[in-house]
């Protein structure tokens, strides 16, 4: 990311200022924009807990996360040194309007024309209340904005109650809902390659690519989320926000412009153009699993019942779906979304497979091509294609790659996908933030497969550990002739 720096400084409250995302996310990503020269001198950074702490406490803690956090070579004393004169904290809870420190928050905000962010780094339950607290102690200024951190809501209700009480409070122009996958130079990167190519574009329809699966598989298990995440499930915590966001953006039509409105308008249009999943759908396209004991690597790992501590739960960890989009350019596509826990690799990439050739003139059918967008790690892309296999003497084929590594070809460090976003709420860019409609369009389209789910329609299976989930995924795909790109033979 280029040195921009901000023209003025500013004030950012993070509520939820000694949780897990602050200490491995923002306070890093916050660091990493204070190095590239974007914090302006000035700038006061807020922290926000219901733990009892002093302001040198707070950043001695904050100092410890930035050394275990940050990768090694972007560590340097002095300049962490400097960066932790920024942070203040305050011990209160923000959903409680009667809280005794309220006042010394406010004493910390008195210049009401600086730009001011509320980051809620907290449960959704903490939403409406904190803003409230904002609002009570007259801390809400023109220039005011609010973060909302992901999951907005657990279902559809849920999710419009946040809406609606946030909404007393902030427009909905002072409001981000945050999703980090947008943050994602690759993600956005498809942006680029489809509509600043036009020969990509013009082939990104039903009669050039075959299907599209769109995966995001982790290694660990649940840790310390797991009282948060059997309350949740891949379906509410990966699905609904992430992988729906990164098919929106594969998917959708150009935009008129590139602006926060216009983009989300195409957006929205994807969502809107889901096939509704009815419960018969739910059977035949949808798989849900839990992990049990397995390896990784030469690791053994628990199964997911033991890392929660209980003989029983009815939580997804793994799922795998496939969907249709009722467009005329995706007529007849399927797409495949899948997310786990306790699979071989941590990996999130998109696969845009192509169509075979409906005549091969070869001797030998060549194998179809693909192009493999990997978000992480290692973002960059490859195209796989058919070529001539120098070491046969006849015409025979052969798969080749053409790959490309962002961070080699741009000799950058690739940036955190929050260092993108903080920033972007200072500056009131909402192009890579989520609508209102945007959340109440996904909830529409997830709240059958809950409810299908909850009666046990499609009963859970189970999966190794280690492993790419149950065999029923692998079916999911070969009922239409395909597989997963794991499963593609090696080049």
């Amino acid at each position: 990311m280029p040195a921009i720096p901000m023209k003025d400084p500013f004030d950012y409250i993070i509520v939820g200022a000694t949780g897990d995302l602050t200490m491995r996310k923002l306070l890093p990503a916050f660091y990493q924009r204070f190095r590239a020269g974007q914090i302006p001198q000035g700038t006061c950074i807020i922290g926000v807990a219901r733990t009892t702490s002093t302001t040198e406490e707070y950043r001695n803690r904050a100092k410890e996360a930035l050394v275990e956090f940050l990768p090694a070579e972007s560590q340097d004393d002095k300049a962490i040194s400097d960066f932790l004169k920024f942070l203040e904290y305050i011990p209160l809870d923000a959903a409680d309007q009667e809280d005794a420190h309220w006042p010394e928050l406010c004493g910390l905000l008195k210049n009401e024309d600086r730009v001011r962010v509320f980051y809620l780094a907290t449960a959704p339950s903490v939403y409406t209340g904190a803003a409230a607290g904002f609002a009570e102690h007259d801390l809400i200024t023109p220039k005011s904005r609010i973060v909302l951190e992901k999951p907005i809501g657990t279902d559809l209700k849920s999710a419009e109650a946040i809406n609606e009480g946030v909404g007393q409070y902030f427009p909905e122009t002072a409001i981000f809902r945050i999703d980090h996958y947008l943050g994602k130079e690759t993600v956005q990167n498809i942006l680029a390659l489809r509509f600043a190519n036009p020969m990509i574009e013009r082939s990104w329809n039903s009669s050039t690519i075959s299907h599209v699966q769109i995966t995001a598989a982790e290694t660990v298990g649940v840790g310390s989320r797991g009282s948060y995440y059997d309350t949740s499930g891949a379906l509410r915590d990966m699905v609904q926000n992430h992988l729906l966001q990164v098919l929106a953006v594969v998917a959708m039509e150009p935009p008129v412009t590139f602006s926060a409105s216009d983009l989300r308008n195409e957006k929205l249009k994807m969502l809107r153009a889901l096939r509704p999943m009815t419960e018969e759908d739910v059977v035949r396209d949808t798989v849900r699993a839990q992990y049990v004991a397995g390896k990784i690597g030469d690791k053994s790992v628990p199964g997911y019942l033991e890392d929660l501590g209980s003989d029983t739960s009815s939580t997804e960890t793994f799922l795998t779906l496939r969907t249709e989009i009722r467009t005329p350019r995706w007529a007849g596509v399927p797409f495949y979304l899948r997310t786990g826990k306790r699979l071989p690799r941590k990996t999130s990439e998109i696969v845009i497979q192509f169509r075979p050739q409906p005549w091969p003139i070869f001797s030998e059918a060549p194998p179809a091509g693909r192009l493999v967008i990997r978000v992480q790690p290692d973002e960059g892309m490859s195209f796989v294609f058919s070529a001539k296999n120098p070491d046969k003497a006849d015409f025979s084929l052969r798969e080749a790659s053409l790959d490309v590594s962002f961070s080699s070809e741009f000799h950058t460090r690739y940036p955190d996908s929050y260092e993108h976003l903080l920033l972007d709420t200072v500056r009131g860019d909402q192009v890579m933030f989520i609508r209102r409609d945007e959340v109440v369009a996904s909830w529409n389209w997830i709240e059958p497969i809950l409810s299908a789910w909850e009666g046990d329609k499609r009963p859970m299976e189970t999966y190794a550990a280690g492993t790419w989930g149950p065999e029923s995924s692998a079916q999911l795909l070969a009922r239409d002739g395909f597989v997963w790109n794991e499963e593609q033979p090696e080049i």
